[in-house]
């Protein structure tokens, strides 16, 4: 599977923003789904996590009730759906696939998700 994240850019806080992450191959919904972020200076952490059908969800406390994640199998897209941005959301944002990950039980551990995309980065300004 190849990843293939966009929709960055920079923007003033309080607006909102849509990350996309398309995938090649045919087996898209074999995988489930996780959106990962990273600050300058910082590890790489945890932001959301969907479920191979989509009807689980998962995020880490700082972007509940800001953030959603979705996906269309169809289309072979997984999305996050930005909203009310803060500063300390700037980083660049990663998609990952995970072909061993069932549920949301170890979805903040990046060493379960098999592909990564290429990264994007997102800019709040205060």
């Amino acid at each position: 599977v190849q990843l293939q994240a966009s929709g960055g850019g920079l923007v003033q806080a309080g607006v909102s923003l849509r990350l996309s992450c398309a995938a090649s191959g045919r087996t898209f919904s074999a995988y489930s789904m996780g959106w990962f972020r990273q600050a300058p200076g910082k590890e790489r952490e945890f932001v959301a996590w969907i479920s191979r059908s989509g009807g689980s969800t998962y995020y880490v406390d700082s972007v509940t009730d800001r953030f959603t994640i979705s996906r269309d199998n169809a289309k072979n897209t997984v999305a996050l759906q930005m909203n009310s941005l803060k500063p300390e959301d700037t980083a660049v944002y990663y998609c990952a696939a995970s072909r061993v990950l069932y549920s949301r039980t170890n979805a903040e551990n990046e060493h379960v998700y098999n592909y990564w995309g290429q990264g994007t980065q997102v800019t709040v300004s205060s």
